[in-house]
Parts: C-alpha cells; sequence; structure tokens
C-alpha cells in the first residue's frame, strides 16, 4: 500500500516527527557508560506514553520476526544493526549505539534513528560509519521531490556509501510511512537512478542508509529480530522521515535545534 496523505494532515506529521526526535535526542543524552539497554526502552516507553503517542514496535509482528517485538525502541549495539531487542546489558565506553525509534501521534506515523559513541572512546572507524550513513541520508533527502524516481534516491544513497568503500545490503531499506509504519514503496540503499514509482506530493518516506564495515551479510540471533553483521565488524544506521512536497522534501525528524 502507499499512502499520500492531504496537505491537511502535514502539520500532525510534523508533530509526530518532531516527537520521534526528542525522544532521540533525550535517549542519547541519557545514553552513557554503565546504562542499561532496558532502562532505554523504560525511558521511551515512559516518554511515547507521557505524549499520548503509541509504540509501532510493541506490538509489531512481521514474517521476518519471531513474534512480538515485545519492546518501544530499537538498541543496536557495535555488530547489531539493525532491529536490536533491548536486553540486560550496560553500555560499554566506545559502544557504537544505534538507536530507531518509531511512533504514532493523531494518526500519523514517524520513523527515525541515530547512531552515536558512548563515552570517550570513539574508535575512528566508528565515527567513519556514522559518517558515511549521515552523508548518504543527506544524499537521497537532496534527491527527494515530486517526480522523482525512488531508484534516483537509491542510487544518491548507494553513490555515497560505495564511495566511502562499504558493501551494500539491499534486503532492508527505507519504506513509505503513513498512517502505519511499514509501507509501499520500498527505498533500497543503492539502485538505478530513473527507475521505480514517481514520487507524489504528500507522500511520506523514512530514509534509512546502514552499513556494516567489511561485509554486507547478515545473521539473525536467537532473539530471532537482531540483525548483526556476518563478521562481527561494527556498523551504523541514520534515517529520517521526510514529506514529500510540491517544491521538494522536507525533514520531520530533525532535533529541536535544527527545527528552528
Amino acid at each position: 500500500m502507499i499512502e499520500i496523505l492531504d496537505p491537511t494532515d502535514l502539520p500532525r506529521a510534523r508533530d509526530t516527527g518532531a516527537l520521534v526526535a526528542d525522544i532521540l535526542q533525550t535517549l542519547k543524552s541519557r545514553s552513557t557508560v554503565g546504562t542499561n539497554l532496558l532502562d532505554i526502552d523504560r525511558w521511551a516507553k515512559a516518554m511515547i506514553l507521557e505524549a499520548g503517542a503509541e509504540s509501532c514496535y510493541v506490538d509489531y509482528e512481521p514474517s521476518f520476526g519471531r513474534g512480538p517485538f515485545g519492546h518501544y525502541i530499537c538498541t543496536s549495539v557495535n555488530d547489531a544493526v539493525l532491529h536490536g531487542r533491548p536486553y540486560d546489558y550496560a553500555l560499554a565506553d566506545g559502544d557504537l549505539l544505534s538507536l530507531d525509534l518509531a511512533v504514532c501521534l493523531a494518526g500519523v506515523v514517524a520513523d527515525s534513528a541515530i547512531s552515536f559513541v558512548v563515552g570517550d572512546s570513539a574508535q575512528p572507524e566508528s565515527l567513519a560509519l556514522i559518517d558515511a550513513t549521515e552523508r548518504a541520508l543527506q544524499a537521497g533527502i537532496a534527491a527527494a521531490g515530486p517526480g522523482v524516481r525512488v531508484g534516483d534516491i537509491s542510487h544518491a544513497i548507494g553513490s555515497v556509501l560505495s564511495a566511502a568503500g562499504y558493501s551494500i545490503n539491499t534486503q532492508f531499506g527505507g519504506h513509505g510511512v503513513g498512517s502505519t509504519m511499514h509501507q509501499d514503496p520500498h527505498v533500497a540503499n543503492a539502485g538505478r537512478p530513473g527507475r521505480g514509482y514517481r514520487l507524489r506530493p504528500g507522500l511520506l518516506l523514512a530514509l534509512e542508509p546502514w552499513i556494516m564495515a567489511d561485509t554486507a551479510e547478515l545473521v539473525t540471533d536467537a532473539d530471532g529480530w537482531t540483525l548483526r553483521s556476518a563478521t562481527g565488524c561494527r556498523t551504523a544506521h541514520s534515517e529520517h522521515t521526510i514529506a514529500i512536497t510540491d517544491d521538494g522534501a522536507e525533514i520531520l525528524t530533525l532535533p529541536a535545534p535544527a527545527r528552528q
């Protein structure tokens, strides 16, 4: 399903995007050495419910998972890159943490992810991974607009990741959002320009470049959810929800300082 929002729905989409961005930034500030992943999940739950929003994850039960996800946020550490299920783990200095959050507020979903290093011991490899996903995300956003093909966005993202020397897995990528979290079109992190669905004003897209340092192969944890690099290498993941407008694309999940 591809859902096109009415222009009157855009203010609600902005509100949801702002909520997601603010929760992620709060959780980032609290994620220090010794913080437990289960505490991050509890904090996310409290902020979602306090805002009168709903989690898109807690009851999420797609074909590729194992039963309902059962948590309010994805917490992926080091070699984990997607769908990291929170568990009893205390963050260590130098851990590379990715937080992925999707919520629904007033009937509209927004989805965003950030990656960052915990503490003061940042490995150059970790910073390079994060930088590549952030630059690829900006390239994908810059390529988006009315009349643009999905393949144009995929090509823009993939060009940055490939130029940085990373292999690209296209099994999981960006997607449409609206009244539900995962909708068509699928936006792969590599593709051919001029191909695929033509974007229309009112379409919401979650663009999410993610990479692994030395492989494109994923393995699944025993929890049935957490996806890790097959080689144990580090990973990173960056994501924004954007709205296609009459004259371009608007980022809905910017942190508060960037929204001014």
